[in-house]
């Protein structure tokens, strides 16, 4: 054991409702509303030293459960989900490092804690385990938050052996087909020694955003920010765009493909990606896409340079060789690739890359990185429409990965006003100047969120 080791002693839960400023698509849903779970965790360590850490998440339904039971119900069952994961992570003795705490946890507890809840519901009420993970999350945020601050390092100068038990032999195994040993290597080694302090933000245009003046109609909003694509290139200075599709209608997608990458070439738009979030079920579908743009529009198949998760998020029940896709384009898996397990299952499949978010936790998140980057997988660090705090880590996530290219960033998109207080201590990491965001005011212990110094008042405590 070490002496920088934690043991929780006390957890709180708050949940955060926000409105969005304009509708979200994912599939056939469409988010105006999000519920984020803020979570504190009190930690100890040997010498009797306490201290705080926060995390926080969405818990974006449509993205989690795409279902057909309604989305009140999802909510609910995801609230008390996450209401009684802050009693299992309040009752959890494990002693360690963040990531020894939050893979123990993970391992033995989430996935036994979530056989047991979803015994209480129908088939179809059952809760997903990505959701589960998603619920998760906060509660793993803030313990890597609350070692940082009881040990007053940066929480990213302890995925190392002066901190760590373990190695990453520990957690995870090399591909049958390669001789990779990950002893003696910690997730430090396939981090950035210097992480980038400013990062290419991409921009989300969601199937619902209007792209040119005919398709207003005139409920839009009112307020300081743009609606128009233009405008927010114009605005936000912004060099890369990810458009998210139907992946049922290939006319539609192609359609939409074609439009938004005439406006980006003409506006300086260097690079665009497309998301079908999980709702395409042959290549044939995306290999079509592809070859029509090489065909007729060569310019903007240049600029895609990557094609996320188009294909069924459970990979185990879905084995599609996807190399006739990866052939032609980066394929990022983005909702598969809830471990490091699953990333391996899909370098076997096809995939080429791998989309990380700090909402399938952050100990999953830095395993998940250290395999794909030890087996020369591609990177990138993607949204879950993160404001206030998640915003944090979500990008400092991508300043240490070292990403193809910046990281996705649109909370600022949909409802830029629910960060305002955040905001004013860190003014260029919830607004895009000239296609970048700028983390050079993360400063301090933990994930350097400045918290004393942010001014927001919490709802009434959850938990």
């Amino acid at each position: 054991m070490n002496n920088t080791d934690i043991k929780i002693v006390d957890v709180g839960l708050y949940f955060i409702p926000i409105k969005t400023r304009m509708p979200l698509m994912f599939g056939k849903e469409a988010l105006t509303t999000v519920t984020c779970a803020r979570v504190f965790i009190e930690v100890e360590k040997f010498s009797g030293i306490h201290a705080k850490g926060w995390g926080e998440t969405p818990l974006n339904v449509q993205w989690v459960w795409p279902n057909v039971i309604s989305y009140k119900k999802r909510l609910d069952v995801l609230k008390s989900f996450t209401i009684e994961l802050a009693k299992k992570w309040r009752e959890f003795n494990s002693k360690g490092h963040p990531i020894e705490l939050g893979y123990d946890f993970i391992e033995t507890y989430l996935k036994t804690f979530l056989v047991k809840f979803n015994s209480n519901y129908r088939e179809s009420e059952k809760l997903p385990f990505l959701a589960a993970l998603v619920c998760c999350s906060p509660f793993d945020i803030a313990c890597h938050d609350a070692y940082g601050n009881v040990n007053n390092v940066s929480v990213y100068q302890t995925y190392n052996s002066d901190f760590m038990n373990h190695d990453l032999s520990y957690f995870i195994e090399s591909a049958s087909d390669v001789n990779i040993s990950f002893k003696d290597k910690y997730p430090e080694d396939f981090l950035k020694k210097k992480p980038n302090l400013k990062l290419v933000a991409w921009h989300l245009v969601g199937g619902e955003d209007p792209i040119t003046i005919e398709e207003l109609t005139g409920n839009e909003p009112n307020d300081e920010y743009p609606v128009l694509l233009t405008n927010w290139i114009k605005r936000d200075g912004l060099k890369c765009l990810k458009i998210k599709l139907t992946g049922k209608d290939k006319n539609w997608d192609t359609k939409r493909i074609i439009r938004i990458g005439q406006i980006a070439y003409k506006n300086g738009i260097d690079w665009l990606s497309t998301d079908f979030n999980c709702t395409v079920t042959e290549p044939e579908y995306v290999i079509s896409i592809l070859k029509k743009l090489l065909r007729e529009h060569p310019k903007i198949f240049a600029m895609l340079l990557y094609i996320e998760q188009p294909f069924p998020c459970d990979l185990e029940q879905n084995l599609m060789d996807v190399r006739s896709v990866s052939s032609l384009k980066l394929l990022l898996m983005d909702e598969s690739a809830h471990d490091w397990r699953l990333v391996r299952l899909g370098r076997r499949l096809g995939w080429t890359g791998v989309a990380l978010k700090t909402c399938k936790t952050q100990t999953g998140a830095l395993l998940a990185l250290s395999w794909a980057k030890a087996h020369e997988m591609s990177l990138m660090v993607q949204d879950l429409t993160n404001p206030m705090l998640a915003q944090i880590p979500h990008v400092l996530l991508a300043a240490y990965a070292g990403t193809i290219m910046g990281v996705e960033t649109n909370a600022m998109q949909f409802y830029p006003d629910a960060s305002k207080p955040e905001q004013n201590i860190h003014p260029y990491l919830y607004r895009r100047i000239n296609g970048f965001i700028n983390l050079s005011t993360i400063k301090g212990p933990g994930f350097g969120y400045r918290l004393k110094e942010i001014k927001r008042e919490l709802p009434v405590r959850v938990v």
